[in-house]
């Protein structure tokens, strides 16, 4: 089997499908896991090389892993008894000193769910009940920082995981059909993530790629002190309505950033002292990030489905409707819904 070898992907459903296979949706880092003898090589989702930012997890599936597999999984990073998304993505680092540091304070664990090459054997042609029996013999008694990712059919035990697994920083359940082959790049798995709404200030947009109509709203919410804390950005819409939401907010359009909560964002030297929003990173690159700030005067629903260290949207939100029967001021972090803890040592311990 020759890299890189994409990974079967997950279509979004909502609700959990009936008669399947099912394990919990981690929030990490999808990698495939290439081990020949002493070499191992970790590809991320797109197919680029992982493995200088993991080199513990490189020393450690040496003494973990069969001799010669190919095993899909989660790369994933806990702070505490919580998975820390931030931290992992402070590892996509140019300098490889940081990244030992970082390394040797927050090591990072792999969670294996699929096995899809062993010895001389692909096993992308066998059914998933089978490739799973495979994947939990080549990983008895294994040890952290690689774990077997916990997996039931019962739907009644899924849906329990749905409700408390997100305490500990999980995103919600994948189904996977039984007799399931493994079809690389190909989206034949069920995702069923957690979705929730927030009441949010409209504070500035950025344009599309494609030309003078809204490309994404930059959201607020107030914190705890009175300022406003960015908390994400709002993007699908039509192209029809990306031209009417211009029309539709220039009575907002401010002529400066001057006054406005995020000000900051236009002055280079802030961003070498602070992490603002609106300045290229090594994600961004060349992206044009440049906005256009509104008076922040109106609202709007949108859905999202996790907060990242409880601080922003982890994924694009998506919009809902505006809510003029909202103040801005109203729009703060109290009315977002805190999941109940759940240790994550339970999820990972080892099962009979």
């Amino acid at each position: 089997m020759k890299r890189p070898v994409l990974p079967m992907l997950a279509k979004s459903v909502a609700k959990i499908p009936p008669g399947m296979h099912y394990e919990a949706k981690w929030d990490g880092f999808r990698a495939i896991v290439f081990r020949d003898g002493d070499e191992i090589e970790l590809d991320s989702r797109t197919g680029k090389p992982l493995t200088r930012y993991f080199p513990e997890l490189v020393e450690a599936m040496r003494d973990r892993l069969p001799q010669r597999c190919v095993i899909d999984g989660e790369i994933v990073i806990a702070l505490g008894d919580h998975l820390d998304f931030d931290a992992l993505t402070e590892r996509i680092h140019p300098a490889q000193s940081r990244v030992r540091t970082l390394a040797e304070r927050n090591p990072a664990s792999f969670v294996a769910f699929d096995l899809l090459a062993v010895d001389d054997e692909s096993l992308l042609d066998t059914g998933l009940v089978e490739r799973r029996e495979r994947l939990v013999g080549a990983l008895s008694g294994v040890t952290a920082p690689v774990h077997l990712a916990p997996a039931t059919t019962d739907i009644e035990v899924a849906k329990q995981w749905f409700e408390e697994y997100e305490g500990a920083g999980l995103d919600g359940v994948i189904a996977k059909p039984l007799d399931l082959r493994y079809r690389p790049d190909e989206r034949l798995m069920f995702k069923i993530k957690h979705e929730r709404t927030a009441d949010c200030v409209v504070a500035g947009y950025r344009f599309h790629k494609s030309g003078p109509v809204v490309g994404s709203l930059l959201l607020g919410l107030y914190d705890d002190k009175g300022a406003l804390q960015h908390v994400g950005v709002s993007a699908a819409f039509s192209m029809k309505r990306r031209a009417e939401l211009v029309e539709e907010l220039q009575p907002l359009r401010m002529e400066s950033p001057e006054g406005h909560p995020w000000a900051a964002w236009t002055e280079e030297a802030a961003h070498e002292t602070a992490r603002l929003p609106g300045a290229p990173s090594r994600w961004s690159g060349k992206k044009d990030l440049s906005w256009v700030p509104l008076r922040p005067e109106r609202v709007c629903e949108v859905a999202y489905d996790h907060m990242e260290a409880g601080a922003r949207f982890r994924h694009t939100a998506r919009f809902r409707r505006w809510r003029p029967d909202r103040t801005p001021e109203s729009c703060t972090y109290a009315q977002l819904e805190e999941p109940v803890r759940y240790e994550l040592s339970e999820i990972l311990k080892p099962r009979s």
